[in-house]
């Protein structure tokens, strides 16, 4: 009797365990190939295949190549996380987490302890449907890693095959060879401060035509 019973359904708790797993193993698996220089360089010549012919230049314009890299390799993650991203749950949850830490605060400025004890009983419940937000930006790791982590390789490989071609002009110096290290590798701190302000800005109009368009509908259903 008992061989033929149906399994038990996998529980929520069961898929959070596993997605959670699957994070952390991409994330380490990451960490790995940028940290090891055989496997770095490896992934990044079999992506250059594609990347040089398309913005490679040949090596003749080394920040024209790292602004597109950054381009492509932000706008691809960006784009990711904006189709699996539910703006208007996040606002809401970010909104709700905020007003709770405003009365809370007050309650314990006031030494009202009947209502800090009420919110004490919400706050679980509140700090689970934040934790369930934020695990759901998680679950996109793995999949925004798959891009970033072969641009980054193959822009390692394409900058440290530059030698003369590696010193550029950039506007706060006429001199910068980026196969050179600071804090860190220039190539990185150039990389980071295009892609980092680009990503910024896509974002924010990603969300700001989201929220339009939610706004809209609204007013069309009322």
């Amino acid at each position: 009797m008992t061989a033929n019973m149906p399994s038990a359904p996998s529980t929520p708790t069961g898929k959070k365990q596993s997605n959670t797993f699957i994070t952390i193993f991409v994330f380490l698996l990451a960490m790995f190939i940028l940290f090891n220089n055989d496997l770095r360089f490896g992934l990044g010549r079999l992506v250059g295949h594609v990347l040089n012919p398309l913005i490679g230049f040949g090596g003749s314009s080394p920040v024209l190549t790292l602004i597109l890299a950054g381009i492509v390799m932000t706008g691809l993650t960006t784009l990711i996380r904006h189709f699996f991203t539910d703006y208007v749950a996040q606002a809401q949850s970010q909104s709700i987490v905020s007003a709770f830490n405003k009365e809370f605060r007050q309650a314990r400025q006031e030494n009202n302890l009947y209502k800090m004890k009420k919110l004490g009983e919400q706050q679980n419940e509140i700090l689970q449907k934040s934790m369930d937000v934020s695990t759901g930006q998680m679950k996109l790791m793995p999949f925004t890693m798959l891009i970033i982590i072969p641009i980054f390789a193959w822009v390692a490989v394409f900058i440290n095959g530059l030698d003369g071609a590696a010193i550029v002009n950039v506007p706060w110096s006429d001199s910068v060879d980026l196969n050179k290290s600071t804090i860190l590798p220039h190539w990185i701190l150039l990389y980071s401060l295009i892609s980092i302000p680009f990503a910024q800005i896509l974002n924010r109009t990603l969300r700001y035509f989201t929220f339009k368009k939610r706004l809209q509908e609204l007013e069309a259903e009322a």
